[in-house]
């Protein structure tokens, strides 16, 4: 059996009205009572019960954070943001994958419900505006890079502008061939990067050619098959555009395992500046998003909304990336063609 606040109100001659509004921090006391109840809290090794310390204060100090996958530095990036402002404040994380499916998603947020005092949802995929009408209108909540209208407060970054910068650096480079590896269908993210990537090519009078554009699923192994497919192209592009960092990676791969050196023979750019796309040989040029910062940022907002629920937070806020160019573009050579064998 552990210490019981009883026994550390008796070692410090209070009442246990008196612990609990020390452990609690709900009420005043003199400092040199607070002394007392934290030198027997110390002595005896209390740990306070968090389920009836939620029950006096009607908090569980848990954020729910409820991302589409939990694999890959991208995610691990947002989580480490939203750990690094919450564990502060003294908060902790219960973190789940919902795997982009609106019906799991609902059962996790189901399973939540009740034992978290605030959410933060990640949902670019279709089925949010169901999702946010069942959303629990009592629990703070911000969504990173909904797709579509919400009444909640969403944090998004503009994915459109990111693409523009990574096709408008090929450009200026004198690519005109530009080919583009898409995320996966019905994701929002991947659909304003595609679309980004065309109003690219349409804005300096260069057609986009439908057989440059390749599809994707935002994991290495999809790159990797990309890769491959343009490598053995007759006309090969002369740069790539993918729609993520993983992506790249195995576009890069693919070309190496088939003679291509990258810039050299292809220039390559990606998406989000994941940490370890500096360390790539040649380091990867791609648009830069503020992973952590982006989750430390939906967590300041979620705990102000906690600290004054009173106040509301429905803004919508937009991230504006940047582009990092590394070592990994070169100006334009001409089409490269394929030899026949």
């Amino acid at each position: 059996m552990g210490v019981t606040i009883r026994e550390v109100a008796r070692a410090a001659g209070v009442s246990v009205a008196t612990v609990s509004r020390v452990v609690n921090a709900t009420g005043q006391v003199t400092e040199e009572t607070e002394r007392r109840v934290r030198d027997a809290i110390r002595r005896l090794e209390y740990v306070p019960h968090s389920g009836a310390r939620s029950l006096t204060t009607r908090r569980t100090l848990l954020i729910g954070v409820v991302l589409p996958e939990m694999h890959g530095d991208f995610f691990s990036e947002i989580i480490r943001g939203i750990d690094r402002v919450a564990r502060p404040a003294g908060y902790h994380l219960l973190v789940s994958g919902s795997h982009s499916d609106p019906a799991e998603t609902t059962a996790v947020l189901e399973a939540l419900h009740g034992r978290i005092d605030g959410l933060i949802l990640m949902m670019p995929g279709p089925g949010l505006g169901r999702l946010d009408r069942n959303l629990p209108r009592r629990t703070p909540a911000i969504l990173l890079n909904g797709a579509g209208e919400t009444a909640h407060a969403t944090l998004r970054v503009d994915n459109r502008r990111g693409a523009r910068l990574a096709v408008d650096h090929l450009l200026d480079l004198g690519h005109r061939a530009i080919a583009h590896v898409r995320g996966p269908e019905g994701n929002a993210d991947a659909a304003e990067r595609l679309l980004g990537y065309r109003e690219a090519l349409a804005a300096r009078g260069v057609a986009a050619d439908p057989r440059l554009e390749l599809p994707g699923d935002f994991r290495e192994e999809s790159g990797y098959l990309a890769g491959e497919r343009l490598a053995e192209l007759m006309r090969r592009p002369t740069a790539i555009f993918a729609a993520n960092d993983a992506m790249a990676i195995g576009c890069l791969a693919a070309l190496r395992s088939r003679g291509l050196e990258v810039p050299e023979d292809l220039s390559l750019v990606g998406f989000d500046d994941v940490p370890n796309a500096r360390y790539l040989t040649p380091a990867l040029t791609t648009v830069r998003v503020p992973l952590a910062e982006v989750g430390g940022r939906a967590t300041e907002r979620l705990l102000r909304m906690l600290s004054d629920p009173a106040e509301g937070d429905v803004e919508d806020e937009v991230v504006v990336p940047t582009l990092s160019i590394r070592e990994s573009t070169l100006a334009a050579r001409p089409l490269a063609t394929r030899a026949s064998h």
